[in-house]
């Protein structure tokens, strides 16, 4: 009976985790990665529990999955929530490695995983209403950070926030704000740029003395 327990319990967390990513529109082929159901019992599941559905339509994807990192850099607020994605998996302990083959990594896998991967990504979904980022290109934005081939953390050097970059980009370009700092410099007079240094430093760092950052050195310009 034991034996009976585990094995019922186990089956039912995959049913669980299959219809929560079904609900958020995820491909077969995610949801197969996750729980290892087959396609056919994916697809029963849901026409038997959410086709019919009228209050909560859900709709089936097909094709290929999201594949380009691009998505994520296209324009200042795709970038921000996908920061905010990004986050939310390293909270959650997702960003840990699984080799498949040799020099390449992969997402590891498991039933507890995909349920922290939707708790993330249900957490980003309330945070961001509506949300730019799909369940799909969420699954390929961990991938993505997993294998850091294309998309990577990094700290920015004029700021020390850490940012996305794309690995793959001839210059780093900071974070936002310091480049909205940076286009503004260069845009304002020598006088009106040391003023406008000095506001948006003091707006992002309360406790830093004129002139002076919060370690005590002049605020050097991010530029050059």
């Amino acid at each position: 009976m034991r034996v009976s327990d585990n094995r019922y319990n186990r089956d039912r967390h995959k049913f669980d985790l299959a219809l929560r990513m079904i609900r958020h529109e995820a491909r077969t082929c995610t949801i197969r990665t996750w729980t290892g159901l087959t396609d056919d019992r994916i697809r029963k599941l849901y026409r038997s529990y959410l086709q019919t559905d009228r209050a909560h339509p859900v709709r089936r994807h097909r094709g290929k999955s999201p594949s380009q990192v691009e998505f994520f850099l296209r324009n200042p607020g795709t970038l921000f929530e996908a920061q905010t994605l990004g986050s939310l998996f390293s909270l959650w302990e997702l960003l840990g490695l699984a080799a498949t083959r040799p020099g390449r990594a992969s997402v590891a896998t498991s039933i507890e995983r995909g349920a922290l991967f939707c708790t993330a990504y249900e957490t980003y979904a309330a945070l961001h209403t509506p949300a730019r980022i799909s369940f799909e290109h969420a699954w390929f934005l961990l991938g993505a950070l997993i294998r850091a081939d294309e998309l990577r953390f990094e700290t920015c050097g004029a700021c020390g926030a850490v940012v996305l970059e794309d690995r793959l980009a001839e210059r780093r370009n900071g974070c936002l704000q310091c480049r909205d700092m940076s286009r503004a410099l260069k845009a304002a007079t020598p006088g009106r740029a040391c003023n406008f240094q000095f506001d948006f430093w003091t707006r992002r760092r309360p406790d830093a003395k004129p002139g002076l950052n919060a370690a005590g050195r002049g605020i050097a310009s991010p530029i050059g």
